[in-house]
């Protein structure tokens, strides 16, 4: 029966998947060709202003007269006008292939655009959040939260041994797909929190959390059990990833990261590979999250694994209201706390 659970979890996260991506076609299609309509009218006011030498009093002239023109139409205040040219200007005059860079941006809405150049100056880091729009389909405050959280630094850098125990398709996906470090900032943690507090946490704000992992990834339950002999174990967060076609299982460590730790999770990889994976489904994938490690550690730990693990750091950050933060614990109260709080365990 369990299994049954954990598999129809998954098949439901496929279908929402595929209904979703029906959803955004109609109104993607709008959007490409007000979008492609907004660049003509950028590149046109771009080469008024520098080539034709016209002065920029040119772009509050044509507001007044494209509004009249079309007074049911949005879209031409001066403001505007001068955001396409802006727009244009950025992608067109920074790279030679212009047209590709056109047919990828008229894909997301137009807020979306004003956001990434309006935050980005690198002609890479804006395409690669308009690819990552398209691909998740975020909203302009998800973008905006991503891009402020710096994913396009941290997509990636996690260390792992994908390359020696995973195919090499799969093995680029999987590294692609991990982040380093994690940013927590949607926990509320009080007094003394360890790991099990963490996960509650996680799981209350599994939106949130499933925003920070990435596209693809579905919960599928928390302190999992798994039943080997007369032992049963609990592995700490189990999800399903739908393009890796594997379970991904999540260990939480609030210390930095041991050597030891890596030996534990391949065990549990191991396992599931076992008792829950599918004969069609790809290796189970592992994630520690520390609370920082030593790279030089964690790549010798690694290398002595048969299974395919990450390890990164997580990080918690305080975006409480200031009105509230008098009355909660501060970021070093709670490490504080951890620490001591796992001391305690370790002396008993």
């Amino acid at each position: 029966m369990e299994k049954y659970l954990i598999q129809y979890t998954k098949w439901i996260e496929e279908l929402k998947i595929e209904i979703q991506k029906t959803q955004i076609k109609a109104s993607i299609s709008v959007n490409v060709e007000m979008l492609n309509l907004y660049w003509k009218i950028g590149q046109s006011i771009s080469e008024k202003i520098n080539i034709e030498k016209w002065g920029a009093s040119v772009v509050e002239k044509a507001s007044k007269d494209l509004q009249k023109l079309f007074p049911n139409q949005k879209g031409f205040s001066r403001t505007n006008l001068f955001s396409m040219r802006k727009w244009y200007e950025f992608y067109a005059l920074s790279v030679s292939e212009n047209k590709k860079v056109q047919q990828l941006v008229v894909q997301i809405p137009w807020g979306h655009n004003l956001v990434i150049i309006s935050k980005i100056k690198d002609i890479n880091e804006a395409t690669f959040y308009v690819s990552k729009t398209i691909e998740n389909n975020w909203s302009r405050a998800i973008l905006t939260h991503q891009i402020e959280l710096n994913l396009f630094d941290r997509l990636g850098n996690a260390i792992t041994n994908f390359k020696q125990t995973l195919p090499t398709p799969q093995a680029s996906l999987a590294k692609e797909i991990l982040k380093d470090p994690y940013k927590f900032d949607f926990l509320n943690l009080r007094e003394k929190a360890v790991e099990k507090d963490i996960e509650e946490q996680l799981v209350t704000h599994i939106t949130a959390f499933l925003l920070e992992l990435g596209e693809g990834f579905s919960f599928v339950g928390r302190q999992v059990p798994l039943k080997i002999e007369e032992e049963t174990y609990y592995i700490d967060l189990l999800f399903y990833h739908i393009k890796l076609k594997c379970y991904i299982v999540i260990e939480l460590k609030t210390v930095k990261f041991k050597a030891e730790y890596a030996g534990k999770m391949n065990f549990y990889l191991s396992a599931v590979d076992d008792l829950i994976k599918s004969e069609n489904e790809n290796a189970t994938i592992g994630l520690l999250l520390c609370k920082n490690k030593s790279e030089i550690i964690a790549e010798y730990a690694l290398r002595g694994t048969t299974k395919p693990i990450g390890v990164a750091e997580y990080e918690i950050i305080n975006s409480i209201p200031k009105d509230l933060k008098p009355i909660l614990p501060s970021i070093e109260e709670i490490e504080r706390e951890l620490k001591n709080s796992l001391d305690h365990k370790t002396n008993t």
